[in-house]
């Protein structure tokens, strides 16, 4: 008699998370983008989410800052993605600080269908604190891939997205004419009012 084990094939989808993380203009989406082809390269399934309200650059598209783009589903909120997310060997999420909180749960249930999950998004918000669903997710993914644009203001490694523009909301979507990449450093001396 076969044992349970012995039905089964020998190569098993296993699931997995991945986080790209860091500040603005330090490359995640580009990561994302191109662990997303290479995946297509190596003719696995692909799907792509982002949040539906990121618009900067395509309404249908996850683009980098560099212009490098991939065709994308926008989506209102975290449930649609397991909704929408079948028959798929890797799902890509960008800028996934943006989705409510159960996007952890919806990484978590992807993953344990076998499915290879890669997301991207910023760790801190402007004001350098946690974003969002961001520090649950990097805590249960299998891998977390921190990159690092560089500091505009002394060319260190960027810690946080600064913003230029009056603004206390949380989320608010720009580029470089409302946000700089800067070291901790920098950063410091500029809430003590040492930079301007």
């Amino acid at each position: 008699m076969f044992s349970e084990l012995d039905q089964k094939s020998p190569i098993q989808r296993r699931g997995s998370i991945e986080v790209v993380c860091g500040s603005m203009f330090s490359g995640k989406t580009e990561e994302l983008i191109r662990r997303m082809k290479r995946a297509q390269f190596a003719k696995q399934k692909v799907e792509i989410f982002k949040p539906s309200i990121d618009v900067r650059y395509s309404d249908v598209e996850v683009v980098s800052h560099d212009r490098n783009a991939i065709p994308s589903t926008p989506v209102d909120s975290s449930g649609n993605i397991l909704l929408l997310a079948n028959d798929v060997d890797v799902v890509g999420i960008d800028e996934a600080q943006f989705f409510d909180n159960g996007i952890v749960d919806v990484c978590t249930e992807l993953a344990n269908r076998g499915i290879r999950v890669i997301v991207a998004g910023l760790d801190m918000d402007f004001r350098g604190e946690p974003f969002g669903p961001m520090p649950a997710l990097m805590a249960i993914a299998e891998d977390v891939y921190k990159v690092h644009a560089i500091c505009v203001r002394c060319g260190g490694l960027a810690y946080v997205s600064h913003r230029l523009v009056d603004s206390e909301k949380r989320v608010l979507l720009g580029e470089t004419e409302k946000y700089e990449p800067i070291c901790r450093d920098c950063y410091e001396k500029i809430k003590r009012g040492e930079l301007v």
